[in-house]
């Protein structure tokens, strides 16, 4: 993994960093319905577990835009990271309580699929806030509310200068015509517009839509 520095005085984006983070501070989020009722027929045709392809997907997104991979480094100086590895929950039923589970990022899913079952076979028991240690630097945060098909969600963060995109999936509903799932993304103004995350809700659809081209 690689991280670039972000020169500040050829950044097009200074004066919108500079006004975000430190006259309006400022982080927001957004909830759409993704339409699924492909991407679900596929994967049960093919016997694939919902939840890892949709990290895949996220995974895929957030690595294709330098906006959702912006960040300070341990040294607090801004850039991006070359990848972005999902770090993501994980439910336990017997106790009710969660995890955290990386898993390492490969844009082929079936590679994908493999080391998420790998990690699920070794740590997908293993109860405590962190299932899976060593968590590395270049990891943002997904999570799940598989019970509710929530029309918006948003995270109360303290820490005004975290810059990451979380991403949040619920429960798939039927409108009557098709399978719906809510997706949730929180951004920070300073990196992200409502052109940013927009582009992002359309290419996870595309995904969707175009499941049979990656899940082979």
């Amino acid at each position: 993994m690689n991280f670039y520095r972000i020169d500040m005085d050829r950044w097009s984006r200074k004066p919108y960093f500079e006004h975000y983070m430190k006259e309006s501070k400022c982080s927001y989020s957004i909830t759409a319905n993704l339409n699924v009722t492909t991407l679900l027929d596929r994967l049960q045709n093919k016997k694939v577990k919902f939840y890892p392809a949709f990290i895949y997907m996220v995974s895929r997104v957030v690595n294709s835009h330098t906006e959702f991979r912006t960040t300070f480094n341990d040294k607090g100086q801004l850039g991006y990271w070359d990848h972005m590895i999902p770090n993501y929950t994980i439910f336990h039923k017997e106790d009710k309580t969660f995890s955290a589970m990386w898993t390492e990022y490969s844009n082929d899913f079936l590679l994908f699929y493999k080391n998420y079952q790998c990690d699920m076979e070794q740590f997908g028991d293993k109860k405590g806030l962190w299932a899976k240690e060593n968590v590395p630097v270049n990891t943002f945060s997904i999570s799940s509310l598989p019970w509710v098909s929530f029309t918006g969600f948003n995270l109360n963060l303290y820490n005004g200068e975290y810059l990451l995109p979380i991403i949040t999936g619920g429960k798939y509903f039927s409108d009557g015509k098709e399978i719906l799932l809510p997706v949730s993304l929180q951004v920070h103004h300073a990196v992200c517009d409502g052109y940013h995350v927009s582009i992002f809700i359309n290419d996870l659809q595309k995904l969707a839509d175009s499941c049979e081209e990656w899940v082979v």
